[in-house]
Formats: structure tokens, C-alpha cells, sequence
């Protein structure tokens, strides 16, 4: 699971600072080689006073100190020169000192520019040229100290890199609002599924950006499926059921019949047989009402609707004079589906009353990190250890296992199936029957019965 607002400021991020980070190192190029180019022109220009104060004679070179800039006459200037000719005879501008300026002997007509180290820890731009005067070769070094120069290239660069970086943190915050804001469309979708999922609406709304459209009106129509395929199952079993009900009918009363009970043992057997169909049928359709997380509909609210629940089984166990109580946590939410949730509490409500003796309790509660939980106990005689392994035996169905148990319980154990929960019978330690306990997680998903 990503964030697709993260992963765009992060890509924003790293293609805004790969691209400064470009154009930094190409524009420090460009200016320092621009400095240098201002260097050499400087250079050329002081060249020609240079050569213009070179006299050649009998084969040796001398150079008038009188034509040039006494700038080369002062130690460690930063401007500096060397006349190489003849057997590598040298003649070397007073500025360098005994330093010994490294550059090599070229033929004339050919040029070189090199970055070497000078004198006094100093970074020279060192322009060499082959020369041919009066049948004479020679090769004319002139250098400049270019730190300076360069010390403040950086100096810019590095302001230009802070700048830079502020421009590049406002413009992640600028570009972060714009993200968000363009986002925020997804936000009301997400929204929007929550109502689906508490039942509060049945479809999105179609008011989202064009590139999500087609994601948006596909769910709507495989919502719009899902419902007509619920709907169509649910028809169809109960126009299965009725149609089964007419013949059940007639084959009940044939053997209701005193003239047909000829062969006791078997009418009889065929009775049992017919009653198990009608409680098959009874339960099939029971099934079909459930639904599940995950489909649009309306949410079981336990506050308002618990009571008349309660109600309702108290006037069917009015004879009994069963006290049926109930307590619900103040901050347990809605949770899954009415008609699902009704099937399931009236159930064991019903078992409980059933089977107790004078008392029966409900109580629901919700927390964060598990989901929904709902206790049923009653003050009946309860279950033996083996009759309660038998029911929390995985693959053993509720209908099958324990006598007077059965259809009730079966289908709580298929609407916690459904929703992916968990179901558990012991003794109740405080009214001393039977103590069912549901746990519906708060995500739970559809499952396939």
C-alpha cells in the first residue's frame, strides 16, 4: 500500500534536485570556463608587450625590461612569465622567484592553456605559445593567478545553490497544497465508500475528476450487479420454498390421514423426513437474507434497535416469564447488516430464552482494535464439556450436533462465517447456563457460504 501524494512530492523532489543540480555544474562550468577566456584575452594582450620587448642577437634572446609591466618585476605577483629557447635556456620573469613554472616546449604556431599549480599555494592559468623570430624558436609561458577569481566563482555558485534550495523547499510547499488539492476529490470518494459500507448511500457520486470516472462508474455498476444478483437469489428461493410448500402440504396430510397409516414405522419415518425438509427450506431462505459486509446496506444500530428486540421475544416468552436484559456500550458504533444482525441476536436471544430458566442477558460492546463483540448468557443447565468440544469442533454444523440446538444456531454460525468472525460457547460463570460469545471484526469482508 502507497500514498500517491507522497510518491508525486517524492518524484517532484528528486527530478526538481537532479535538474538544479544539472544546471549548477553546467553553469559553474560555463562561467569558470568564461573566466578563463577573460584570462587568456588579458594574457594575449600583455603578450604582445612581451613579444614587442623581445631582441633577438647572434642567435641569443634578450628581453627590455623597459616594454613591459613591471607587475612581472614584483615577487609572487600572481603574473607571471618564462621565455624558453635554444638547449632549454630560460628567461624567467622576476615575479616567480626561484619557482620553477612547469609547461612544455611547443613548436611555433601552437597553443596550450593549463591549470598548474604556482607559487605560494596559488592556482595559475598558465598560456603557452610557440614563437619564431629571426630564425629563432622559442616558447613564451605567461600565467596568471586565477584563484581569486575562481574563490569567487564558488562564492556565487554557493549562494546560487542556497537560493536555489530555498526556491526548491517553497516550491515542494507550494506544489504540496496544489497535490493535495487535486487529491482532495479522492478524499470524498473515500468518504463516499464509507457510506456505502454503513448503508447510508448505494453508489458514488459521478462528480470526480475524468481520470477516475471509468473507475468510478465501473464500481457503481458492479455495485448495481451485486444487488440484482442478491435480490434475484433471494426471489428465487423464496419462490422455490412456496412452490415446495403446496406438495409438502398435501403429502403432510396424506399422512395425517387415518385411513393411510396402514404401515406405522414407515409413515413415521416419512414424517420425520418431510418436517426435515421443512426446516432445510426454512433455513435456505434464512441464508438467502443474509448479506454481509461489503454491500450497500442500511447498518444495525444496537442502541436504538436492541430494545425492540427484546421487546418483541418477551412477548413471545411471556408465559415463561423470562427476564430478559440487555446493556449496550455508549460508544459502540453501527455495525453490520440490519436484517443480518437481526437474523443473528434474534437467535440466540431466542435460544437463550428457550432454554433458561429465569434469566437471560445480552451484552454488546465495540473496541478499536478487535471489532464488535456480543455476549448472550442465560441460567439454563447448560452444556456438558463434550457438547461443548462437539460445537466448537471446526467442520461440525450447529444443527447436527447438539439436540435442541440446531437451526438457530446453525445460522449464527453461518452469518459469523459471513463476516468473518469468531463464534465461542462455554459455561457462563455468573448465571451458570450457556455463554455465546461473537466477535464481528470491524473489516471484515464478504466470504463466499
Amino acid at each position: 500500500m502507497y500514498s500517491l501524494q507522497k510518491r508525486l512530492l517524492v518524484w517532484l523532489a528528486a527530478s526538481l534536485t537532479i535538474m538544479i543540480l544539472v544546471l549548477l555544474g553546467f553553469g559553474y562550468q560555463s562561467v569558470a570556463k568564461m573566466a578563463d577566456d577573460f584570462i587568456v584575452e588579458r594574457l594575449e594582450s600583455d603578450i604582445e608587450g612581451i613579444l614587442s620587448a623581445i631582441i633577438v642577437e647572434d642567435g641569443n634572446v634578450k628581453i627590455s625590461d623597459l616594454r613591459f609591466s613591471h607587475i612581472y618585476d614584483q615577487p609572487l605577483s600572481g603574473h607571471y612569465f618564462v621565455l624558453r629557447y635554444g638547449d632549454n635556456k630560460e628567461y624567467r620573469s622576476r615575479s616567480l622567484w626561484d619557482y620553477p613554472l612547469e609547461f612544455p616546449t611547443i613548436a611555433p604556431g601552437e597553443r596550450r592553456i593549463n591549470h598548474v599549480p604556482g607559487p605560494d599555494r596559488q592556482n595559475i592559468l598558465v598560456w603557452v605559445r610557440g614563437f619564431r623570430k629571426d630564425n629563432v624558436n622559442f616558447t613564451l609561458a605567461i600565467a596568471e593567478d586565477h584563484s581569486h577569481t575562481h574563490e569567487q566563482i564558488d562564492r556565487t555558485i554557493r549562494n546560487i545553490f542556497i537560493l536555489s534550495f530555498l526556491g526548491l523547499v517553497l516550491l515542494l510547499v507550494v506544489q504540496g497544497f496544489i497535490v493535495r488539492s487535486s487529491l482532495s476529490s479522492l478524499k470524498k470518494v473515500r468518504e463516499e465508500r464509507q457510506e456505502i459500507l454503513e448503508g447510508s448511500r448505494s453508489a458514488f457520486s459521478d462528480n470526480v475528476p475524468q481520470e477516475i470516472l471509468p473507475l468510478v462508474e465501473e464500481a457503481n455498476h458492479l455495485l448495481g450487479l451485486l444487488s440484482q444478483r442478491l435480490e434475484r437469489s433471494r426471489n428465487a428461493l423464496g419462490n422455490l420454498a412456496h412452490a415446495l410448500k403446496g406438495p409438502l402440504s398435501v403429502v403432510v396430510q396424506y399422512f395425517n390421514n387415518a385411513d393411510n397409516m396402514k404401515n406405522k414405522t414407515q409413515f413415521t419415518q416419512a414424517g420425520k423426513q418431510v418436517q426435515r425438509i421443512h426446516e432445510l427450506m426454512d433455513r435456505e431462505l434464512r441464508r438467502a437474507r443474509l448479506v454481509g459486509k461489503g454491500v450497500s446496506s442500511k447498518r444495525f444500530d444496537p442502541h436504538a434497535e436492541l430494545s425492540d428486540l427484546v421487546g418483541l421475544l418477551m412477548q413471545v416468552y411471556a408465559s415463561k416469564e423470562v427476564s430478559l436484559t440487555y446493556s449496550v456500550e455508549p460508544d459502540t458504533p453501527s455495525f453490520g447488516d440490519r436484517e443480518d444482525m437481526h437474523e443473528l441476536l434474534g437467535n440466540l436471544l431466542d435460544n437463550a430464552c428457550k432454554w433458561s430458566v429465569s434469566r437471560v442477558h445480552c451484552r454488546i460492546y465495540g473496541e478499536t482494535e478487535s471489532g464488535i463483540h456480543i455476549i448472550v448468557e442465560d441460567d439454563g443447565s447448560g452444556l456438558s464439556g463434550d457438547e461443548l468440544d462437539r460445537l466448537m469442533s471446526r467442520g461440525v454444523r450447529l444443527d447436527e450436533s447438539v439436540e435442541g440446538h440446531g437451526l438457530g444456531l446453525s445460522i449464527v454460525k453461518d452469518i459469523v462465517r459471513l463476516y468473518s468472525g469468531e463464534i465461542s460457547f462455554s459455561r457462563s460463570a455468573s448465571m451458570g447456563g450457556l455463554c455465546v460469545r461473537v466477535l464481528i471484526p470491524c473489516e471484515a469482508e464478504l466470504v463466499q457460504l
